[in-house]
């Protein structure tokens, strides 16, 4: 394991955690690694970047109160902020440690190079957008789709946000109508579609589930749409992201005659 020197470290991610059990401090970093594991990319898995020296030894401090166990959590990096705030964002979608339920909130991000200053939890819109790229004869808008899976969305906001909060295999549809681009791309590729916590959002995953093959489906927290997310919300509808059977079997009371419930669009998380 490559080890990071204290010169190289440029951001300290601050966290606290509370677990509803006893947990020791190798549940926590385990839980880091494991959980993490496949949803920033392999450019930012976190073993690798380890292994590489852009994250250091993971510090934790616990301590135990009856069934409870709380404490803090230091993650040192060498990653650029854009980068660490990614990692950070990635650290809060942790809902279980061991066989526990809990919570990591982060508290700050703290720059130790040189004036010690404090950075906001924001990733840096120019940085992003600037990897925007137009695909095929209908100049879809995406990312790097160098990936085995991407993700699809409706339109170009869609693109933008997430490609300002770091999710870089990205394309979108312009608009509901499929288009034979990303159809041939379904045949290469493992799309997982990506739509808004409405009824539009289930119209579109049933247009396009009935004429390309999607490996899973992941939608917005209810009445919101995917340009509108945080970094932490487009993490966490990521990471429960459904089969499309189980997508469409979450919809209260089946289908009608178009396929879709007559009852008000519902996804409950899991």
């Amino acid at each position: 394991m490559a080890k990071i020197s204290p010169v190289s470290i440029k951001y300290m991610i601050h966290a606290n955690f509370v677990a509803e059990g006893a947990l020791e401090k190798p549940d926590i970093i385990g839980a880091i690694f494991g959980q993490t594991e496949g949803l920033l990319g392999a450019d930012l898995e976190m073993r690798e970047l380890q292994k590489e020296g852009k994250i250091g030894r993971i510090e934790v401090e616990l301590e135990r109160s009856d069934k409870r166990t709380s404490g803090k959590i230091k993650v040192p990096t060498a990653l650029d902020q854009s980068e660490t705030t990614l990692v950070a964002a990635a650290i809060e979608t942790i809902e279980r440690i061991g066989p526990c339920d809990s919570q990591i909130e982060v508290e700050r991000i703290e720059d130790v190079r040189g004036n010690k200053r404090e950075i906001s939890n924001q990733i840096k819109d120019s940085t992003r957008m600037a990897g925007i790229n137009e695909y095929g004869d209908s100049k879809l808008p995406c990312g790097d789709l160098s990936e085995k899976e991407i993700i699809v969305v409706e339109g170009r906001a869609d693109v933008l946000n997430l490609l300002k909060n770091g999710v870089k295999n990205v394309i979108a549809m312009n608009g509901t109508k499929l288009p034979d681009e990303i159809k041939q791309l379904g045949k290469e590729k493992d799309i997982v579609l990506f739509v808004d916590g409405d009824r539009g959002g289930k119209l579109i995953a049933q247009n396009v589930v009935d004429n390309v093959k999607i490996a899973a489906i992941a939608v917005a927290p209810e009445g919101k749409e995917v340009e509108e997310l945080t970094g932490k919300e487009i993490l966490m509808q990521l990471r429960k992201k459904f089969s499309p059977e189980e997508f469409f079997f979450k919809f209260k009371g089946g289908r009608n005659e178009n396929g879709f419930s007559s009852k008000s669009f519902e996804i409950s998380a899991r």
